[in-house]
């Protein structure tokens, strides 16, 4: 069997990358990936598997042809909080996979925003007529159920995703605290002088060296080129795109501080205390089932005493999940696992 996977593949986004990663980890062995890429190229040398460039119709028509099952592999794909045009690009695919009779898989889905009555009516449409449809939170879950459609609810995958020691992290001093921003537009010039001004005093506080990790360079790695100067001697920037090294890094952090959801998903799977700085719905889900502290970036202390404060309250007396709790997110993250090998089986 060959399966066409869709995603936001390619462009760069290590959350997106993890997804990848970790759905051609959960395939069965009996199943041949293609990978709809926006760097085919690098999908194909970095996962060894076949791609072609996702924009390109006539090839993507081509790839579907040569094709037995579709997967939605994983993330937002359905909202349109970001963009209108995206869910029509995935509804569409999805639309002509089901047409044409294939498998059809939504995997690991967190679906929403959904602010316009054409999308909900293209996503139900689409939801309705999967082989099998996972999910991986309960407000996904919910709308599901409120259509009557189908699903499994398991946590987000990359949770099981195998990570790999990083190479040269443990040549940097410990103890270490790793932050991801990125850019948003309610990261303002003044709150991001906040952060900044409250990272310089946390650090100094608690002596730690600071790991700045972009996981989307076109969007992270400015705002972490324009903190590192205040952090001079005791930060390192971190580029890293491979999604189990970038997964690895958190094996030998203390404490992270993020925006993106997987760089905490990472973070809180290697044991890592995590502070959640949210721009998404899907931040606060994880904040709230985790009951990891943090704020919304809107809501951000206009006080940078009062944010570095925080955090030294988390590094002094903060606790990580436990291995017992870890385990049991992991093994149920496995279920994603479980739903590729009904469907495609």
């Amino acid at each position: 069997m060959r399966a066409l996977l869709s995603g936001y593949y390619g462009q760069g986004n290590g959350g997106d990358e993890a997804l990848l990663a970790t759905l051609l980890q959960m395939l069965p062995e009996s199943v041949t990936p293609v990978v709809l890429s926006g760097n085919p190229e690098e999908t194909q040398r970095r996962y060894n598997v076949e791609a072609c460039e996702r924009k390109a119709f006539n090839k993507v028509m081509q790839a579907l042809s040569s094709c037995d099952a579709f997967i939605w592999g994983g993330g937002s794909l359905i909202q349109d909080a970001t963009s209108a045009i995206s869910p029509f690009y995935y509804t569409g695919l999805m639309a002509i996979a089901q047409k044409r009779g294939m498998k059809t898989v939504a995997w690991a889905q967190g679906i929403g925003p959904l602010k316009r009555n054409a999308t909900k009516w293209l996503a139900r449409q689409n939801f309705a007529g999967c082989t099998k449809i996972s999910v991986r939170d309960r407000v996904s879950a919910s709308l599901l159920q409120e259509w009557e459609i189908p699903h499994v609810l398991a946590p987000d995958p990359v949770w099981a995703l195998e990570s790999q020691s990083t190479p040269g992290l443990w040549d940097t001093p410990a103890p270490r605290v790793a932050v991801t921003l990125r850019a948003h537009p309610e990261l303002t010039p003044a709150r991001l002088g906040n952060l900044t001004k409250a990272l310089v005093d946390f650090q100094k506080a608690t002596q730690t060296f600071i790991l700045l990790i972009p996981f989307q360079k076109s969007k992270d790695l400015s705002i972490a080129q324009a903190i590192q100067p205040a952090l001079e001697d005791v930060s390192k920037i971190i580029t890293i795109e491979e999604p189990t090294l970038l997964k690895g890094i958190y094996r030998g952090v203390e404490m992270a501080i993020g925006m993106r959801l997987h760089s905490l998903i990472m973070a809180a799977s290697e044991g890592c205390r995590c502070f959640a700085l949210s721009y998404d719905p899907k931040i606060n889900r994880l904040m709230e089932e985790l009951e990891m502290p943090g704020w919304d970036i809107g809501e951000l202390p206009d006080d940078a005493n009062a944010i570095s404060t925080a955090w030294i309250e988390h590094f002094a007396n903060g606790e990580a999940l436990s291995e017992d709790r870890i385990k049991f997110i992991t093994d149920r993250a496995l279920i994603h696992r479980e739903v590729l090998q009904q469907a495609l089986i």
